[in-house]
């Protein structure tokens, strides 16, 4: 078999503000370009220490079984839920959109007795409607999406749903994928029990990394269990002797990306929090009304819409698929469209950690409206 010569790898310098990943700032990449160590290095060993700390940080929580997961958020998905479920166990998922879904798929196949509790897209849950339908049975966890991307809806009432749940001895699972660091996510104020995200998203780092935080609470139902977990590379309690104390070798770590997610964190704290989320907020109510006088108004009512993620509506006067091929042709601008019963008629405009940027807001805007108005 004969190999024809390759160019040389060059990618297109593109402006990225849809669902993630999200613009990676050279600080992050020129960490990447350290020189690789072995996974049990004492170098690399104090590196894990500095990780878990900062991911403690942007967390807003003191756990100490709080890391990065080798894999992308859905990985931190399926390995917030397979440590939790064991065969026949009853749980509840709260689902308002795709990554609800998912969550109810990965939990079937764990072989929970999976409750829905449904809303349409684009919409979120009251705490007392939760509270009623984990008051009707006996569940192990009731997992829900805290900032769901495929709607651009963030669900409030965090702490008043966590407290519900452990009423009825429940456990919560938080999806934060398109929330942390980008809006508040406190953890321990909150009562949460596991949290995951994704490293690609307000954290501007390359995809492959999934934050992960476990209640002392959750962990010790981890510990309990009377069946090993069925996935062994998201073993938690195999996870944990490599990131605790023993450092116990499990898998190779994946070091690059380890030294971005060290490099994202560290400018997420030299920002600040507050700093952070009044950034995200600024650019985004300068996208919303940029949007409104495209006539493309935010699909999700103003006080439960997402900083990081906006839905515009789309008009159906135009192919919006090709709207969005000229913006990337011609701007070199990402965004993406819906999926699932929004497909064609929102799009999803990402404005995420370091793409968050009034400039992106406003080279948008003006692109759009440059090519709506050339639209037939």
């Amino acid at each position: 078999m004969q190999v024809t010569s390759f160019k040389d790898l060059n990618p297109s310098p593109r402006i990225l503000l849809g669902p993630g990943p999200s613009m990676v700032p050279a600080r992050v990449l020129r960490a990447m370009s350290m020189p690789l160590i072995g996974h049990l290095d004492p170098e690399f060993l104090r590196l894990m220490d500095e990780v878990q700390q900062l991911l403690r940080f942007v967390f807003q929580t003191q756990n100490e079984l709080t890391i990065p997961v080798s894999g992308t958020g859905s990985a931190g998905m399926e390995a917030a839920l397979c440590n939790l479920i064991e065969p026949g166990e009853r749980v509840l998922i709260a689902i308002n959109g795709y990554f609800g879904e998912r969550m109810y798929e990965m939990a079937k196949r764990y072989g929970a007795k999976v409750d829905r509790l449904d809303r349409p897209w684009g919409q979120v849950f009251d705490p007392d409607e939760i509270e009623s339908t984990l008051s009707k049975a006996s569940y192990k966890l009731l997992a829900l999406v805290h900032a769901e991307t495929s709607t651009g809806a963030r669900q409030p009432g965090i702490q008043e749903i966590a407290a519900a749940a452990h009423r009825y001895g429940t456990l919560l699972v938080l999806d934060t994928v398109t929330s942390l660091g980008g809006l508040p996510v406190e953890i321990d104020a909150w009562d949460v029990d596991i949290a995951y995200s994704g490293s690609q998203k307000n954290l501007s780092c390359p995809p492959g990394l999934a934050p992960l935080t476990v209640s002392p609470r959750a962990r010790t139902i981890i510990r309990n269990r009377r069946t090993p977990v069925a996935n062994w590379y998201l073993d938690l309690s195999l996870l944990d002797k490599y990131w605790g104390n023993e450092r116990t070798y499990h898998h190779t770590a994946p070091i690059s990306s380890n030294y971005a997610l060290r490099e994202g964190l560290r400018m997420v704290a030299e920002e600040g929090l507050q700093a952070r989320f009044d950034r995200h907020q600024a650019n985004a109510r300068l996208l919303w009304q940029g949007l409104e006088e495209l006539d493309l108004p935010p699909l999700v009512r103003e006080e439960i819409r997402l900083p990081t993620l906006t839905t515009p509506q789309l008009p159906g006067t135009f192919d919006e698929a090709a709207i969005r091929r000229r913006l990337l042709d011609e701007f070199n601008l990402e965004i993406a469209g819906g999926f699932g019963p929004l497909k064609g008629k929102v799009w999803r405009i990402g404005l995420m950690g370091f793409s968050s940027r009034r400039e992106n807001v406003t080279l948008l805007l003006a692109a759009l409206k440059e090519v709506l108005a050339a639209a037939p």
